[in-house]
C-alpha cells in the first residue's frame, strides 16, 4: 500500500481521523468524479473558484478550456492552484440540526499546473478528459481538428501534494437526544442516469452509442434504492 506524504497543506487538522492518504483510495475518488473545482487567487487578489471537467492519466490530472480563458491563462502563468473533487454519498440526518452532516468523499490536490504544448500530448490529454467524462466517447466521435486543438488550453497538474477526507456512517447524536421521538438516519444519495434525449437534428435512426449505454447501465438505479 502506497501513501502520499503529508504536508502542511494536506494534513487534515479538523477531525483528522477522516483524513486519507492512501494512494489507491485517493485515485479511486478522482476516477469516480468528473467535476472538479479550481481554486486560486487572481492577480488582483480576488479569490476565484471555477468548476470544470478533468481527466486522469497515471499521476497527472488534466483540465482544459478555451485558449482565451482567463482562469486557464492565469494558472498557466504559474499561479498556485487547489483542485478539489467531492462525491456525495448520503445526507446524515440527526435528531438535532447541529449534528446533521453529509457522508462524502473528497480530494484536494495542490500544486502548479503547467501547459501541455506538444500537439500529440495535447491531443492525448483531450482524449483522456473526454473518456474520463464518458469512457469510450473519444473513439466514437469525429477526429479532432487542428484548429480545435489550437483553440484549447490544456493544463497538467501532478497528483503529488494531495489528501482525501471521507465521512461514512450514521448520525452522532448527543446521548440525551437518543430517546427523542425524532427520526434519525442516513438518506443515501447516488448518481442516476435517466433516458437519453436524442438531439433534434440527429440524422437518421442512429443507435445509442456504446459509451452512453455502458455509462447509463453503471448508473442505473440500484436495486432496493427506491
Amino acid at each position: 500500500m502506497t501513501y502520499y506524504a503529508k504536508t502542511e497543506r494536506t494534513t487534515v487538522k479538523r477531525l483528522p481521523d477522516r483524513g486519507v492518504y492512501d494512494r489507491e483510495q485517493v485515485l479511486a475518488i478522482l476516477d469516480e468524479g468528473f467535476i472538479c473545482h479550481l481554486g486560486y487567487v487572481s492577480s488582483d487578489g480576488t479569490p476565484v473558484v471555477i468548476p470544470t471537467t478533468y481527466g486522469r492519466d497515471g499521476d497527472c490530472l488534466y483540465v482544459h478550456g478555451s485558449a482565451i480563458s482567463r482562469t486557464l491563462q492565469t494558472l498557466a502563468g504559474g499561479v498556485q492552484v487547489c483542485l478539489t473533487v467531492t462525491l456525495i454519498d448520503g445526507m446524515v440526518l440527526a435528531r438535532s440540526a447541529f449534528h446533521h452532516s453529509i457522508n462524502y468523499r473528497s480530494v484536494m490536490v495542490f500544486g502548479t499546473a503547467v501547459p501541455v504544448t506538444d500537439p500529440a500530448l495535447k491531443l492525448a490529454a483531450l482524449a483522456t478528459i473526454t473518456n474520463h467524462l464518458l469512457p469510450g466517447r473519444w473513439e466514437e466521435v469525429r477526429e479532432t481538428r487542428e484548429v480545435e486543438v489550437n483553440a484549447t488550453i490544456v493544463l497538467k497538474l501532478l497528483i503529488d501534494e494531495v489528501s482525501a477526507k471521507v465521512r461514512t456512517g450514521e448520525p452522532h447524536d448527543n446521548d440525551e437526544d437518543v430517546d427523542l421521538p425524532i427520526w434519525a438516519g442516513v438518506l443515501p444519495v447516488q448518481l442516476q442516469c435517466c433516458t437519453p434525449i436524442v438531439a433534434p437534428d440527429c440524422m437518421g435512426s442512429q443507435p445509442l452509442p456504446d459509451s452512453v449505454a455502458r455509462f447509463r447501465a453503471v448508473h442505473a438505479p440500484r436495486s432496493g434504492s427506491v
